[in-house]
């Protein structure tokens, strides 16, 4: 039997076994194993997608779904909002999109049009800015921007800030700086890509054994990780082991 059919079949039986277990209507078992390619791909879209949208996991898979699709989506969708009433939330949005599409450069004068009046030290916007300045390899300018929305904002608290100002910090080869705030950042932030980045850092700093010792801080960690934990950082545990193959070929 060739391999596709019989994925065909397996994939059909999954959803098969999800449609009798939420109660969905019997007309799809036949539809599933009359025609298991195109009943699967129809139920997908159909039902299964539906039910997966309201979690965590499946929001992100539909994201990067949609993304794959049709990656201009998003921008297209902006700029026409943009087109249509150029508001405040209308730039941030095409502006996000830009960036979304390495087109950084093209977003900073949307931020910096939004910054004006009452949004001036809007730290939110400014956070935003500090990200597209970075991802355009604009490092001094990023920085001031966040110096500037932390004394402008002193009460501000970002996780993703706090991330993006350490990253600079990298970028700027301010090893002690970026030491301490990664000291600071992997004690409390909530996902693996902090810690991640941590490492990456060290191995391309040659700071090998500093690396090996967050590298066992990250396998405990692991080890005591729950399973949607484990799939909600698929991404980073992938680096992770990326970093780990690497730091082992440097002994």
């Amino acid at each position: 039997m060739p391999l596709l059919v019989v994925i065909s079949i397996v994939i059909a039986l999954f959803f098969a076994i999800h449609a009798v277990k939420n109660g969905q209507d019997r007309i799809w078992l036949y539809i599933l194993f009359l025609f298991p390619i195109l009943g699967s791909v129809v139920y997908f879209f159909a039902i299964y997608l539906s039910d997966i949208r309201a979690t965590h996991v499946g929001y992100q898979f539909e994201s990067k779904l949609r993304k794959a699709l049709d990656p201009q989506r998003s921008l297209r969708e902006a700029q026409k909002n943009y087109d249509l009433s150029p508001t405040v939330d209308a730039k941030l949005s095409l502006a996000k999109a830009l960036v979304d599409s390495n087109r950084a450069s093209e977003a900073l004068p949307f931020y910096e049009e939004a910054l004006t009046g009452i949004y001036q030290t809007a730290p939110d916007i400014l956070l935003q800015y500090a990200n597209a300045l970075y991802e355009d390899k604009q490092f001094n300018k990023a920085k001031q921007q966040l110096d500037y929305l932390r004394e402008k904002n002193p009460n501000y608290n970002s996780e993703e800030g706090h991330l993006l100002y350490t990253k600079i910090l990298v970028a700027l080869d301010d090893k002690q700086q970026a030491n301490q705030e990664f000291d600071a950042l992997i004690s409390y932030y909530p996902s693996l890509e902090a810690i991640s980045y941590y490492l990456q850092t060290l191995i391309n700093w040659n700071e090998i054994d500093q690396a090996r010792a967050i590298l066992q801080t990250i396998e405990q960690r692991l080890r005591h990780m729950p399973k949607h934990s484990k799939r909600i950082n698929s991404q980073w545990i992938k680096e992770i082991e990326q970093s780990k193959q690497k730091l082992s070929h440097l002994n």
